[in-house]
């Protein structure tokens, strides 16, 4: 069986490198973007992706809220995870099937957060639905 693709999009370098590792050992393929306008040349090239991973506040011509709307918006099959230390979830920015996870994150918390967007069920760790909003969040 193929593994699942996640496309990860952190402009820290060291921040990325971890997301990989952690996303690598949750048993998922990783394709990796710098910024938003890199990570929609690889969504436009490639049709493998199935989720995308990406951090809010990254320097480019768009940040990870204006990914997330373009995201939800050309291509809504895709599993979107959004993560911030500094920007808290916003509804009306969160594509309904988006999830936020503060950072920062640990590897189980992202693990959980993509065995349950993949069906898998939740792994251990401390997730819940926020069903006000639209989106799930991890504690």
């Amino acid at each position: 069986m193929e593994k699942a693709t996640v496309l990860i999009v952190e402009d820290e370098a060291l921040i990325r490198m971890n997301a990989v590792h952690i996303v690598e050992d949750a048993g998922f393929a990783v394709v990796e973007a710098c910024n938003a306008d890199e990570a929609i040349g690889i969504l436009e090239s490639r049709d493998d992706i199935q989720a995308v991973f990406t951090d809010i506040n990254m320097s480019g011509s768009m940040d990870g809220w204006k990914l997330a709307q373009a995201i939800g918006g050309r291509w809504p099959p895709l599993h979107l995870i959004v993560t911030s230390g500094l920007s808290a979830p916003n509804k009306d920015r969160m594509p309904p099937k988006g999830r936020f996870i503060a950072k920062p994150y640990t590897g189980a918390q992202v693990t959980a957060v993509l065995h349950d967007l993949f069906g898998g069920g939740p792994a251990p760790g401390p997730l819940t639905n926020d069903n006000d909003h639209g989106y799930g969040k991890v504690a």
